[in-house]
């Protein structure tokens, strides 16, 4: 069986993306040399009011961006299109289209629900009127997908990451599956690791590493930053100085010699991380827990019950959460343990949690002390609200457009500190495929094989690109507001 190529037989296609691409990119340099020179009286408008379309040379490069800018998007599509349908015989990248279908689905199906009820969806609709926010939005969601379809589904991966086939150690791109028997995947899409396991399966699966741990580790750390920073800055005080200087002597030792401290054996063995993930993982119970009193502390025949039953459950996912057979913190019988998370995981998880956890403390904070000045709080505090009610049900919800951009870019400084974790080899087991540990597996033979460094290399930087640009068009259309 031939080794496969990068585009097979959809090279004239991607030839004229690569193209389209250079031209694109020309045109924009050429655009904004030429807009740092154009003089402004060469702007002119009709009669209505309505401006003149531009005729002079930044009016035709404009036009040509858009051109090539739309060309590019067509064949990019033509070629996602050729390789769900062509499979390998569009090469290495048509089998990756191909494995991927059920995540161009899911995308597609996203956008089009999306776009359509867009006026219907509050602040999430309005972002699909941002180029911008677009663009991180499907990035964000591609990487979501694939994680979901390719991790718990195996919907995606075409080999055992784990798996260590003979004769694959170090295979380039493309190189056909040695001894391959019916059912099995005939390539190594991305070729082999130093192990000879699978680089494309291994970073579909480390996808799920990443979706698993970074957005969860950072709400449990907006629960921690909110139920500490809204009373903080509103009532000020004594309360306020403690709390800060915590957060700050948190915040004064250095992120990575934290990290080192929590994860090393002899920390985890004295059971300091259990202890403090039974500190941390309360918080969401007493963040709920005030949030349903404050709001129907006049409806007790209404409160009562829903505390009942949301305490309830988040009580036995917490204990679930911190309960581990072996471990200084086991409270739960097996037969009430929901799930067990395994030790590496727990220790990372309480890591992140606690270095974020003051940052969000600091933002909510400020927040609070801009917004319970404003006349809405005056106004609830004359109807003889509570506190809490107005920190809960006034300010919060007032507070939400700084902190939904936070909370997406803290998830891409979540994704990095995993990733710098994982090169070190720290916290997370030693075969597990999340992109840091790979990429580090990856730079001991990099000056002789790229491949298996490169893929999960563009893969973290794909996620975080795509967080830090749906912040920015969250930022953009929450400012219109």
């Amino acid at each position: 069986m031939e080794p496969l190529s990068w585009t097979g037989s959809l090279n004239w296609l991607s030839a004229i993306l690569l193209f389209a691409l250079a031209f694109l990119l020309i045109t924009i340099i050429v655009q904004s040399v030429v807009a740092l020179f154009a003089a402004e009286a060469s702007r002119s408008v009709n009669a209505d009011g309505t401006a003149v379309r531009r005729t002079d040379l930044l009016g035709v490069v404009g036009i040509g961006v858009k051109a090539f800018a739309l060309i590019s998007v067509a064949a990019l599509a033509l070629f996602i299109v050729g390789g769900v349908f062509l499979g390998t015989g569009a090469g290495i990248i048509g089998g990756i289209i191909q494995a991927l279908t059920p995540t161009w689905v899911a995308l597609i199906l996203t956008f089009a629900l999306s776009i359509v009820y867009k006026r219907k969806l509050g602040l999430y609709g309005k972002l699909f009127d941002s180029p911008i926010g677009m663009i991180g939005f499907a990035l964000v969601m591609f990487w979501v997908f694939t994680a979901i379809f390719g991790g718990p589904f195996d919907l995606i991966v075409t080999h055992d990451a784990l798996g260590q086939v003979s004769g694959m150690k170090n295979k380039v791109p493309g190189t056909p599956l040695r001894g391959a028997e019916d059912g099995d995947f005939m390539w190594y899409l991305l070729g082999g690791d130093n192990l000879a396991r699978d680089v494309f399966s291994r970073m579909i699966k480390g996808s799920w590493v990443v979706v698993q741990i970074a957005p969860l580790a950072t709400i449990f750390a907006f629960m921690v930053g909110i139920t500490l920073g809204l009373p903080a800055g509103y009532y000020g005080g004594k309360l306020d100085t403690i709390l800060s200087f915590l957060a700050n002597l948190i915040l004064a030792f250095p992120v990575i010699l934290l990290f080192y401290l929590l994860v090393t054996p002899e920390i985890v063995e004295t059971g300091i991380p259990n202890y403090m993930a039974a500190v941390l993982f309360i918080f969401p119970l007493i963040f709920f827990a005030v949030l349903l009193n404050s709001r129907y502390y006049t409806q007790p025949h209404i409160r009562n019950p829903l505390l009942v039953i949301v305490l309830g459950i988040l009580l036995w996912l917490y204990l679930s959460l911190i309960s581990e057979v072996g471990s200084k913190v086991h409270v739960l019988p097996g037969f009430l343990d929901g799930f067990d998370v395994p030790g590496g995981i727990l220790v990372v998880f309480v890591s992140v949690v606690f270095v974020n956890s003051p940052t969000v403390f600091r933002i909510v904070r400020s927040l609070a002390l801009d917004i319970k000045t404003r006349d809405y709080v005056a106004a609830a505090q004359t109807r003889g609200e509570g506190a809490w009610y107005i920190m809960l049900w006034e300010i919060l919800p007032n507070a939400r457009g700084p902190l939904i951009v936070d909370f997406c870019l803290r998830i891409g400084y979540t994704t990095i500190l995993l990733g710098t974790l994982g090169f070190f080899g720290l916290g997370l087991p030693p075969e597990s495929p999340d992109w840091g540990s790979t990429i580090n597996e990856g730079r001991k033979l990099l000056s002789i094989y790229l491949h298996p460094a490169i893929p999960p290399a563009i893969a973290l930087l794909s996620l975080v690109l795509g967080l830090n640009l749906l912040a920015d068009g969250l930022r953009e259309e929450s400012l219109k507001d």
